[in-house]
């Protein structure tokens, strides 16, 4: 009967420690969290056409986004899925109610037609990921 509550016990133990989220909180002097107040990332808009573009162009957006949360923001880390496309992003806590860019560049060479590549965006607050779009339609370039 005792084992039964000692396992009864790590179990619950483990589900309480497996539940937590990441907090953008203050914290005091120690170290210790004085207020759980999260980040929330709105974008503008998550996808982009950047339209017709000739083989080997180099062209980019900005995506722009707010803090509409309580607490600060944090990028945490942006990736493509190839490497023909390259995110850039400040690493600077965003206040609440402040805003900031994502900048998203695509290199075209060696690719042709219909174009899509996404970035994902991990944050310390709400949603912890975002997936950013661009599009494009590349052409041969006329030689």
């Amino acid at each position: 009967m005792r084992n039964k509550h000692i396992t009864g016990l790590l179990v619950l133990l483990l589900v309480i420690c497996s539940c937590s989220h990441e907090k953008s909180g203050e914290t005091g002097q120690n170290g210790e969290v004085i207020s759980e107040k999260y980040g929330e990332i709105r974008f503008d808009k998550s996808d982009h056409d950047l339209g017709t573009i000739v083989q080997g162009e180099t062209v980019g957006y900005n995506f722009t986004f707010s803090n509409t949360g309580e607490g600060s923001l944090v990028i945490l880390n942006a990736s493509a899925t190839c490497g023909c496309t390259v995110p850039r992003f400040s690493k600077e806590p965003v206040p609440p109610g402040g805003s900031g860019i994502v900048e998203v560049m695509f290199d075209s060479s060696g690719r042709m037609g219909q174009q899509s590549k996404t970035v994902t965006i991990k944050t310390n607050g709400s949603p912890p990921m975002i997936n950013l779009t661009i599009r494009a339609n590349i052409i041969e370039a006329n030689t």
